[in-house]
């Protein structure tokens, strides 16, 4: 079995690649080659049991996904995309990539004939928009309140409409925020989630944009990584046409999640946590659902977090690294 991660350079793309370092087999086939893709170089981590053939580019500029798909890879990871605010800022770019991208690796596995790979596709809570109730369950409408969320959502229709026509089978996953991201931090507005816990931790000043009492679904890495190893592995005819999933995930509001940092870290870390209002930020991320019942993914053997504590937990174990 072959391979193919878009966006492998990335947090996500490098914590799959570890733990598949671990445990190289997927739906009882053991993997024996990938395709590593992103902007940058991505790095396979040391002692890798398969080989890796590491590409560099634009994903989404003519001809590349044909390249991409050379292989026919078994199994497709599309992490790749511009977050949501470069997207909102960058409108352009954004739909190039994370729209027009999608299209043409959907288009280069169509022109294959007698391929059809399973392709994880990884979407997000922003497909969603205002008003929702406090509890969003899965036949609750899209209706994204971003052009990040309306991407996500035009690449989910187009990803349940190539399967539908046998060209690929997909799965999509709407991903929580996640949390707490470890390293610098990116462009996405909701970036913010993590960093008023990785900085404080790292003795660094973070800024948080939104009131406390703003609340908030999040999943660790770890728990995105399981959901992607899954969709890998699912039977997808219960499924039917509707291939989108929410996943589970953890419903808390910032301020609990900083009642737990001071819990952990004392109130030094806390006074790091500068208070700097950003309007747009909270319209954006308030916009978002809060918690989701998750049901068909539940029934489908997804399986989440641990509370809030289990995602601090999964942090501090995997990456935090002290300062020096």
């Amino acid at each position: 079995m072959k391979i193919l991660i878009l966006g492998a350079a990335g947090m996500i793309g490098r914590k799959l690649l570890g733990r598949l370092a671990g445990n190289p087999v997927l739906g009882g086939e053991a993997i024996t080659g990938a395709v590593l893709h992103d902007v940058v170089e991505a790095v396979p981590p040391a002692g890798l049991p398969f080989a890796t053939q590491v590409l560099t580019g634009d994903y989404a500029a003519p001809g590349v996904a044909e390249r991409l798909i050379a292989a026919r890879p078994a199994v497709i990871f599309h992490l790749a995309s511009i977050v949501s605010g470069e997207a909102e800022a960058r409108f352009e770019e954004g739909y190039r990539i994370n729209l027009d991208g999608t299209r043409a690796l959907f288009e280069a596995i169509r022109a294959v004939e007698g391929y059809t790979p399973r392709v994880i596709y990884t979407s997000s809570l922003a497909v969603f928009g205002t008003p929702f109730p406090a509890v969003v369950d899965d036949d609750f409408l899209t209706a994204p309140a971003s052009s990040y969320g309306v991407q996500k959502v035009i690449g989910e229709l187009l990803l349940a409409d190539y399967s539908r026509k046998g060209f690929l089978d997909g799965v999509a996953l709407r991903l929580p925020t996640i949390c707490v991201r470890p390293g610098r931090p990116n462009a996405a507005l909701s970036g913010f989630i993590s960093g008023i816990i990785r900085e404080p931790l790292n003795g660094v000043e973070a800024v948080l944009p939104v009131e406390e009492s703003l609340r908030v679904w999040i999943a660790s890495p770890r728990a995105a990584v399981g959901y992607l190893l899954h969709a890998a592995m699912l039977d997808t005819a219960p499924l039917g046409a509707r291939r989108s999933l929410n996943m589970p995930g953890v419903s808390v509001t910032i301020g609990e999640q900083i009642e737990a940092l001071r819990a952990h870290a004392g109130e030094a870390a806390v006074r790091l946590i500068r208070r700097q209002p950003d309007p747009v930020v909270a319209r954006v991320v308030g916009g978002w659902p809060q918690a989701f019942t998750a049901a068909r993914a539940l029934a489908l053997g997804f399986t989440g977090d641990d509370g809030f504590a289990g995602i601090l937990d999964a942090y501090l174990t995997e990456d935090f690294r002290p300062a020096a």
